[in-house]
């Protein structure tokens, strides 16, 4: 009996039965962030679907936030740079299907699938502390402006921005399980539709 105690604690320590076959990663990541980037941009927005513009503007606001220094409970743990953990966050975003897979993005960024989730939330946990800088009302003369942009641009009776409707399809890896075929779009996807209407 505390045989079996003692390998329960075992797998209960190590959460595994067996070691696991260590994966040879050689990615493409380094390849994006520095030759890419700087020499390539064509390249660099087919991989991260961002220009090396709005990369670094993105990167230098969130690279200070909380979740990417060293915490008190794991003082050692080592993180991969912030550039390293935005552009794996950016790849899996421009992404969909088969190539959105955590063990595809792993193997195109050379990283393990964990590391893969663990730079996708702290990229998001880092980005939505920018909420109250990149998301406001707009002021009155904003709107004002806005206004006169439609009624230069089009007709007068869309004015006041009723009429105007943005949007884009988002779409989804599979299907939906429930109301799946609710998200089947024109271009035979399964898709969120996200729209921006202007308030008045």
């Amino acid at each position: 009996m505390a045989r079996i105690r003692q390998f329960l604690q075992a797998v209960w320590d190590t959460r595994v039965l067996t070691r696991s076959v260590e994966v040879p990663k050689l990615g493409q990541l380094d390849l994006v962030l520095t030759f890419y980037k700087g020499g390539h941009p064509a390249r660099f927005r087919r991989n991260l679907c961002i220009a090396p513009d709005t990369f670094d503007g993105l990167l230098t606001m969130i690279e200070d936030h909380d979740i990417f220094q060293p915490s008190s409970d794991r003082p050692q743990h080592q993180q991969m740079p912030v550039s390293w953990q935005l552009a794996v966050t950016l790849f899996q975003l421009g992404h969909f299907g088969n190539a959105a897979s955590v063990e595809s993005i792993a193997q195109w960024a050379g990283c393990s699938a964990g590391t893969v989730v663990a730079c996708t939330r702290h990229i998001f946990k880092a980005v939505s502390a920018l909420h109250d800088i990149a998301i406001r009302r707009p002021t009155m003369g904003e709107k004002e402006a806005a206004r006169d942009w439609v009624e230069d641009q089009s007709c007068r009776a869309w004015r006041g921005g009723y009429c105007m409707v943005d949007g884009t399809l988002v779409p989804l890896s599979d299907k939906p399980g429930l109301h799946g075929e609710a998200y089947f779009d024109r271009k035979s996807r399964y898709s969120l539709s996200l729209t921006v209407c202007p308030t008045t």
